[in-house]
């Protein structure tokens, strides 16, 4: 892993598939609420799956991919770990992003050695321009530019990224500092949100917690499956709740 080809080939490996079979990653963890001169406060527990498959980005060369992905997650109750319908009366709107897709180019992938094994880190600071703004949605907008910082961390071993497999075994972390959920309701309140959640990539689909399973079943089961080919823009938590709240 000495140039930047190398290093996306392995990171490939361990967020996906070089065969270009379906990966499934899960996770769990909570969702805590800061503002200021506000004790830090856990709202939620949160989990949720991403299932990916990776294809050649054709005509941009062998060492450039796309990754097809969809991914749900889901608010819990931080006591009983159920998953919430409702949250101080208002209706909790989980994650249901079709596609989350990626474009891959060889880039410096950092890459921190850990004795038996390996961590990619990929640091991700948003700022654009709502899909929310605050004079069309008022109660529901931090504010006219979505500002975030999303934080990823995949763990594999050093002996299996040695070997020839496609797809090795893995572990992630992934830490989120955002504004407030629009479903929230908070409007421009100062403070905001910060997920700190873990998980790995699972044998199959078939692995994901029964409770999982069947919600994304009985709501939405094509979620079982990573897309088929390339669509854009992606889908967010802010573009679903506009999708489902147009302006008036």
């Amino acid at each position: 892993m000495t140039t930047p080809a190398e290093l996306l080939r392995s990171l490939a490996r361990t967020r996906a598939s070089l065969d270009g079979e379906e990966v499934t990653y899960w996770w769990t963890g909570d969702v805590y609420a800061w503002a200021p001169d506000q004790p830090y406060e856990r709202l939620f527990g949160f989990e949720g799956v991403n299932v990916a498959r990776l294809v050649q980005d054709a005509g941009t060369g062998p060492d450039a991919y796309r990754l097809l992905t969809r991914e749900a997650a889901f608010y819990l109750d931080p006591g009983t770990r159920e998953i919430l319908e409702t949250w101080n009366g208002l209706p909790v709107i989980h994650v249901w992003n079709d596609p989350a897709n990626q474009r891959w180019r060889p880039f410096p992938v950092p890459a921190t050695d850990l004795g038996a094994q390996v961590c990619f880190s990929l640091e991700i600071p948003l700022a654009y321009p709502s899909p929310l703004p605050v004079a069309e949605y008022p109660v529901h907008s931090a504010g006219d530019t979505y500002k975030a910082l999303e934080l990823f961390q995949f763990f594999a071993d050093r002996v299996d990224l040695a070997g020839p497999a496609p797809s090795v075994p893995a572990t992630m972390s992934w830490t989120r500092m955002s504004p407030w959920l629009p479903w929230m309701a908070r409007g421009q309140a100062p403070g905001g949100l910060t997920f700190h959640c873990r998980g790995r990539k699972l044998g199959s689909y078939a692995e994901v917690p029964e409770r999982t399973h069947a919600y994304i079943a009985a709501h939405h089961p094509e979620f079982a499956h990573a897309p088929e080919c390339w669509s854009e823009p992606n889908e967010t938590s802010w573009t679903y709740f506009r999708k489902l709240n147009p302006p008036a």
